[in-house]
Formats: structure tokens, sequence, C-alpha cells
């Protein structure tokens, strides 16, 4: 069951004032997120519904209602404000999943200061990057992260006070640190809250490019708009019973270092009033299964990364679960593959449906809405309100022949799209060309308006004059029975120039062996153009990913032409 009508309905006479009609966007004293999703759904008559069910690495499990979440953002919003912070002030959040990381986002945003997340595993310099570009002023975390901001206090002279929301008092505190204990704090029930305007800036999320330093994301509190929609009619949440239907329980497994973890693992589902789950535990299959089991999940949004690796875990796993509960199932990260979308359906009974976005759009642009055919494979059409297409490589203009490869372009003025990128407007002007906002990713369209991607326009592989979809490549090897992952680059050729080389990871049983390169040859030969065919695979434990899930060919491609891998501070595995 769903609560939205068909796409071709939802296009119809489509405006943003739907999104502001039902959040009485217009009417409201204030335009902060903050109280949006907290003040809002306890003045609906919510207070009590439980908006966070949190579960630890050690299995403590904690229960927060929305009055919970109003009076904690109130809290933390009154203690920053007693630092003397001010509107537009910076203030990191570099903690692991615990509850205050979710409580902090809003209060940040109460007092009209700019939240900036951070994942917690960063190492320090890569931390001093991102506080030195945006003057931070407030850094909130936690004793096992502390060590870090310690190292880099004496090039830091923005950064005004560490607050440690766990600090057990057996060590003294040092320069500029602040004890922070939200449970041992008299809640605040009345707190005046910024009044931040809809353009007023919110979240400064840092992206990491192929090359240079990381880029600071500005978006503003208006974005609330296109995530609360898209969040309703993309995920599918439903706040109240509709025809007898239970209301969702809804887990999106990101990080908030990571936008997905903003848009759509805080603010989309709780501007909605939906009760949701984080689970601060580390990836295994049966952890994962056991946490949809324990709580019932109905909505679960993960990354395709997740995904192959619940595939590699393999079927019989599942089998010990009762994953009934799930209804509604979405992916998002990095395009996913055919090969999973088929296998989700045969082993969940639901297909991940795939959107496509990213942290400068801050929230789905494209998607395989709910109820349309699916095309495993596809990243389905533009979300209503959202006016997308393939543009021509040099001319910037629309392609009107179906299959052509193109840049993916987006018509600017959704109420998501990032402001600018902080300190950096020439980078943040060059994103726009001809009146389209230029993503940076290739794709194709077919004959009915479907999007197709094929490859970061960097990751493109030339070879003898014809380009090469490393996702072609890659979706083909991973349906060989032996393939966990894959990541394909380019490396250099004499007569070609460059050719196609790639990186394999095997699933359990499976040997790095010759004969077992040959087969997965032979295999994607039929499904290969010739040109498209690897001239190399190389078998590799794992491959290299952001913290957000993504294989980052450009590791894999720097190394094998000798070029500096430039910034990795996003690598899941640094320390």
């Amino acid at each position: 069951m769903t609560n939205i009508g068909s796409y071709e309905e939802r296009l119809k006479n489509f405006s943003w004032s739907i999104a502001e009609k039902e959040l009485g966007y217009s009417d409201a004293k204030t335009k902060n997120i903050g109280w949006y999703c907290s003040d809002r759904i306890c003045d609906m008559g919510k207070a009590e519904k439980t908006a966070l069910i949190w579960e630890g690495h050690d299995g403590t499990e904690k229960r927060y209602s929305f009055n919970d979440l109003r009076l904690a953002s109130n809290t933390i919003g009154k203690f920053l404000k007693n630092l003397g912070l001010k509107n537009e002030d910076r203030v990191c959040l570099f903690m692991d999943k615990i509850p205050e990381l979710y409580f902090s986002f809003l209060g940040v945003l109460k007092i009209g200061a700019i939240v900036q997340p951070l994942f917690s595993a960063f190492g320090d310099e890569s931390l001093h990057v991102r506080l030195e570009n945006a003057e931070t002023s407030v850094i909130i975390t936690q004793r096992k992260h502390v060590s870090k901001v310690r190292r880099i206090l004496e090039k830091s002279p923005y950064l005004k006070h560490i607050v440690i929301v766990d600090y057990d008092g057996k060590h003294p505190l040092r320069e500029r640190e602040i004890a922070f204990n939200l449970e041992e704090t008299v809640p605040v029930e009345e707190f005046e809250i910024f009044p931040t305007k809809a353009e007023s800036p919110s979240v400064l999320h840092y992206t990491s490019g192929t090359t240079g330093q990381p880029k600071g994301v500005k978006h503003v509190h208006y974005s609330l708009i296109s995530q609360y929609l898209t969040t309703k009619w993309v995920l599918d949440l439903i706040e109240d019973s509709l025809l007898g239907q239970e209301e969702d329980i809804y887990w999106c497994t990101a990080d908030p270092g990571w936008v997905t973890g903003t848009s759509y693992g805080i603010i989309g589902p709780w501007s909605m009033g939906i009760t949701q789950c984080v689970l601060d535990k580390g990836f295994s299959a049966e952890n994962w299964y056991q946490f949809i089991e324990k709580y019932n999940i109905t909505v679960w949004y993960s990354a395709p990364t997740a995904i192959r690796s619940l595939m590699k875990a393999g079927d019989e796993i599942v089998r010990k679960f009762n994953l009934s509960s799930l209804r509604h199932l979405a992916s998002v990260g990095e395009p996913l593959n055919a090969e999973a979308v088929i296998w989700s359906e045969k082993i969940y009974g639901l297909p991940f449906l795939d959107t496509y976005w990213q942290t400068e759009t801050g929230s789905i642009m494209i998607t395989n809405f709910p109820g349309m055919p699916i095309r495993p494979g596809s990243m389905g059409k533009p979300f209503p309100g959202i006016v997308g297409t393939v543009v021509d490589t040099k001319t910037y203009e629309p392609i009107t022949t179906p299959g052509t490869i193109g840049l993916i372009a987006f018509k600017p003025g959704w109420p998501a799209m990032m402001r600018s990128y902080w300190n950096n407007e020439e980078t943040y002007q060059s994103k726009f060309k001809n009146g389209w906002y230029i993503p940076g990713d290739r794709a194709r369209l077919d004959d009915e308006g479907y999007f197709w991607f094929v490859g970061r326009d960097d990751d493109i592989i030339n070879t003898a004059g014809h380009l090469v979809s490393p996702f072609e490549v890659e979706s083909a090897l991973l349906e060989a029975e032996q393939v966990a992952e894959s990541a394909v680059v380019s490396k250099p050729d004499e007569i070609n120039m460059e050719v196609v080389k790639a990186f394999v990871t095997l699933k359990p049983g499976f040997e790095p062996t010759p004969d077992n390169e040959l087969t997965i040859m032979n295999f994607i030969r039929k499904k290969l153009s010739p040109l498209a065919m690897p001239q190399e695979i190389e078998f590799v434990k794992t491959l290299p990913k952001t913290r957000s899930g993504k294989i980052m060919r450009r590791l894999l491609h720097a190394r094998e032409w000798g070029e500096d891998i430039g910034d990795t501070s996003t690598l899941e595995d640094e320390e």
C-alpha cells in the first residue's frame, strides 16, 4: 500500500507550494528546520509519539518521544547560546551515531547557527582542513574523539570551545574544553528559537571531489520543502494510519556525516513526525537483519555498497530472520546495478528503488517513483518539480536522440539546491552551464524518459576513440557468480592510449586463480562489446570506499597512471 498517487498524477499541476501548505510554512512564525522537526510535531498532538529508537554497539536501547526531542534540542540550544554562539556561527558535530548527535543537529539550527556534520572516523588532519575552511567556532564531540581535536588545537585559532558530551570526570579538562551531559542538565521547556528566514544558512556539508581541497556545500532552511516532499513521495513514509495500515518505522542507514544522513536521516522523517531507528553498530548482515526484525522496520533506505555486501553474505542467512515488516526499499549513494534490484526482489519480495542526487542538490532529483514500472539498472525519472535532461558535453544543449550519452543537467531553482560552496564562489559558478546545473555525471535517456547512468564525467574511459562506461562493465562483472564487488578504471596503453582494467573482490569459496579470471572473462564476453572488455582483472581483498559507501575509482585510476591520489580524507578506513 502506498500513500501517494502515481508519477503521472503528481506531475500534473505540480508546485512546491504543496509542501509549504502541508507544513503550514507560509503562515508559521518561524522558518526554522529545528522547530519543524520537533516543536511543530508536538503542537500537532504527537508529543508522546516515539521519534527515535536508538541501539548502541553493545545492544543498549534508548527511546525518545518528539517531546524529548524538543526538550533536548532546546537544552542544547540554550547551552550553546550561553557559550556566546550567535546566528550563522559554525558548529561542528563530530560524534558517532549517538542520540546527542541528532539532538545537537536540531539544537544548533534553533539558535540560527550553521551545522557542520563530519564523520567521526576522520583523522585529525582531515578534521583540521574542514574546521579551518569553515572558521568553526565550536565542536561537539566525545571522549573517544577528543584526542584528534587536541592535536590540531594550536593551529585552530577560530575554534573557541570543545564540548565533550560524555565527559566522565576521570581526567582534567584541557584548554577550551567544556563538559556537557544532557541527561544531567535540567531540560529547557521554553526556548526562543532564532527567527531564521527561508534563505538563512542551515547546514554546511563537506564533499571531496576528484581533485583539490574538500568543498563546503552551503544549504539553507528552505531546503526543508524539497526534503519533506521527497521523503513523503519517494520514501513513501506514512505519518498517520491510512486505511488501517500501521504507521511506518523507518531506517536510514546513513551516517549524518553524509548528506543522506541529514536530509533523510533527520530532516525529512522528523518533519513528517515519523518514528525512525538508528543502529550505532558496525555492518554485518546478521546485525542488520536482526535490527529490522526486532523493530519491525517497514521502510529501509540504504546504499548499493551495503546491498552488495548483503548479496555477498548469501541468501541462506535471510531465512533466519522475519523480515515481513518491510514494505518499501530504496537505495542511494551510487548507481544500483540491475543485479541488485533483481536479487532484492527475489530475496525480500521487494525491489530496491534507485534514487539519484548528491550533496549539492540536497534532495532526491531522479528516482524510481513508487508504483512506477521498474527497469532494473535505471535511475528512474526526475522527481516532480525537477526539470532534468541529458545535455551535450560541449554545447550543453539538450540531447534529443534517445540512447545518446551526455551530461546530466538540471534547471536551477529547486528548494534544496546548494546556495554556494563556502568561500569558493568561483568553483560554485563553474557548476552552471548554459542555464543548467551540471552535477558531473554522464547518462543516457531512453525513449520513455528513463535515465541510465554511465559514469562520472571524469571516470569515462576513452579507448581508441570509443567511450566506455565503467558502470556498464562493473554491472556485467557483478552478474558473474564469483564476483562480490567490482571497480573499473582505465590504464595506459601504447596503442589505444588507454584500455579497461577491472578490480574484483570475490565471494566466499572462490579463489583468485587464473582459471577463475578466465571463467569471468568468458562470462562477460557475452555481455560486452570487444572494446569494453577488460584487458586485465586484478583480484583484491577490498576496494577503496568513502564512508558513505562509494567506491573511489580515482584512487585506483591514480595508481595505474602514477598520479597523486589527492584528498583521501573520506576513505572509510582512514585513521
